[in-house]
C-alpha cells in the first residue's frame, strides 16, 4: 500500500496521509458480491474514470467527464452491456446517472467487475456522495460532499480503491 491508495479502514479511508469517514454497502463488505446484495467488494479496485455535473460543479479533475441528460449504467444482468454507461432511451434495467439529488453529481468509477462484466457479479461500484453520515449505500464508498471534491482533485487514473477482505 501507498499513501496514494484509498484504504478502508475501521475509522474510514485513509488517502495521502488524511482518514475521511465514509459511508459503503448495507450488505456489509463482501468476498463474494452479487448483483442487488447492497455489498461493498472487499479487493484492489482501479478507479478507472471520473464523471461529474457540469450543471451542478465544475470540473474537479481535468480528466473528468461530464454526465449528460441522457447517461445511464446498465444494471441489468441478461444486457450484453451490463455494467457499462449507455445512453437513454434504453430497454433494459439501469440506473439514471443525472439524478435529482446531488449523489452523483461527482462520481468516481472503480473497475470491479469491468470492463469485461460477468453477468450476477455486481455493477456500478461507484465513489460518489453519501446522503447522511452513517447512512448506507447499494454497494458503494460514499463521502461527505467536500471530502469526495478534495479527493477527486488528487487522485489519478489508476487509483486503487482497497477494501480488505472480511
Amino acid at each position: 500500500m501507498t499513501p496514494g491508495d484509498l484504504v478502508l479502514t475501521p475509522r474510514g479511508i485513509r488517502f495521502l496521509g488524511k482518514t475521511f469517514p465514509c459511508s459503503i454497502g448495507k450488505g456489509g463488505l463482501s468476498n463474494a458480491k452479487r448483483e442487488g446484495d447492497g455489498a461493498t467488494p472487499t479487493g484492489y479496485h482501479r478507479i478507472v474514470g471520473m464523471l461529474y455535473r457540469p450543471d451542478r460543479i465544475v470540473q474537479p479533475n481535468f480528466w473528468a467527464l461530464p454526465i449528460g441528460p441522457q447517461d445511464l449504467w446498465s444494471d441489468d444482468v441478461s444486457d450484453s452491456h451490463y455494467n457499462h454507461m449507455v445512453p437513454a432511451p434504453y430497454a433494459f434495467s439501469h440506473e439514471r446517472l443525472r439524478r435529482s439529488d446531488p449523489l452523483y453529481d461527482l462520481v468516481l468509477l472503480t473497475d470491479w467487475n469491468w470492463p469485461n462484466a460477468v453477468p450476477g457479479q455486481g455493477s456500478a461500484i461507484f465513489v460518489h456522495q453519501w446522503r447522511r453520515p452513517g447512512y448506507p449505500t447499494e454497494g458503494c464508498v460514499a463521502f461527505r460532499r467536500d471530502h469526495l471534491h478534495w479527493i477527486a482533485g488528487r487522485i489519478t487514473l489508476g487509483t486503487r480503491l482497497i477494501i480488505p477482505e472480511v
